[in-house]
């Protein structure tokens, strides 16, 4: 199983490129299910698992890997199919991201494909908010939903949407002042934009939240014509800052501020890239794409900050 991911690290080359890998998996039938490869650790025969008392029934229990305890979740329960009957026949994808490790029973593992994310489409609209996928692909004509591995943990794990101190919120209060402002903000996940629109109603922003980035850039587009004709100010005046998740279907947001950059009319825009995943390869192509900053989900004090830091930094300018 170690074979499949090795060379991770070349993998980072494909950020940037608007280019990803994914590990295909089963659950119980034939029907592919996807994970991007960057948030695996490791895929590992299922190991001795411990029950833990009075857990949630998605949690099958706990397991010593290499010396720490993660959890290991029975992932076709967690999306409302039947159980693992033989747990002992499974696998386990390890997966690191949001600063956790846990574990995922799965029946087998297939292979890792190359693809663009143009070629990986969201969900249905009419399901957008009740499922559990952040976009849908096909491989070799047959179709593979990715999972929404953080709204899984979120449900499992039981956390609550992201939630600014109150020391911090009435500092973001008194510096707003009942002025508006507005944040666009483009994210796959749903979990992942309920927690940033609770970030920003909780100082009082306005916000508009996309699932994808090729969306974000098209309405920025929009607002960048109506100026144009005089029917608008200028975008970077409009809009606060543009909050992004980097790993996206249609359009990562690696490519999408390099869009805004490429755009005379966007390429002052304050662009903040955010990722549930670590490694310094997302500082360096922040940087290497022009992004503004790059903050890891969900530090929710550090977000609300950085809003309180720009509207200062925008007062100044203004005068």
């Amino acid at each position: 199983m170690s074979d499949l991911l090795k060379n991770i690290d070349r993998r980072t080359k494909l950020a940037g490129m608007n280019r990803m890998e994914l590990l295909l998996f089963t659950l119980h039938d034939e029907q592919r299910f996807g994970i991007n490869v960057f948030k695996v650790r490791e895929v590992i025969r299922t190991p001795h698992i411990s029950p833990v008392p009075k857990s949630d029934a998605r949690i099958v229990g706990i397991a010593d890997i290499r010396g720490a305890t993660m959890p290991v979740i029975d992932l076709p329960l967690a999306l409302d199919l039947p159980p693992m009957k033989d747990v002992s026949g499974t696998l386990t994808i390890v997966t690191e991201f949001n600063s956790s490790v846990q574990g995922f029973l799965v029946g087998s593992v297939d292979k890792i494909v190359h693809l663009r994310w143009e070629d990986i489409l969201p969900p249905p609209d009419t399901l957008m908010n009740v499922n559990y996928l952040t976009g849908v692909t096909k491989v070799n004509h047959n179709l593979v939903e990715i999972i929404d591995v953080e709204r899984v943990l979120q449900e499992v794990a039981g956390r609550s949407a992201a939630d600014v101190s109150d020391e911090v919120s009435k500092i973001g209060q008194e510096v707003i002042n009942g002025r508006e402002f507005l944040v666009i903000g483009a994210d796959d996940s749903v979990v992942a934009r309920t927690k940033l629109k609770a970030v920003l109603d909780k100082l009082g922003v306005k916000s508009i939240i996309f699932n994808n980035g090729k969306l974000a850039l098209e309405a920025l587009q929009k607002m960048a014509d109506k100026a144009d004709k005089g029917d608008a100010i200028a975008v970077n005046k409009q809009v606060l800052m543009l909050v992004s998740d980097i790993e996206m279907p249609e359009m990562d947001g690696y490519t999408l501020t390099t869009h805004v950059r490429k755009d005379p009319r966007l390429k002052d825009l304050y662009v903040v890239l955010n990722s549930s995943l670590s490694g310094g390869f997302n500082d360096n192509l922040t940087a290497k794409v022009g992004a503004n900053k790059f903050l890891s989900k969900w530090h929710t004090d550090e977000l609300a900050n950085l809003v309180i830091e720009r509207i200062r930094a925008r007062d100044v300018v203004e005068g």
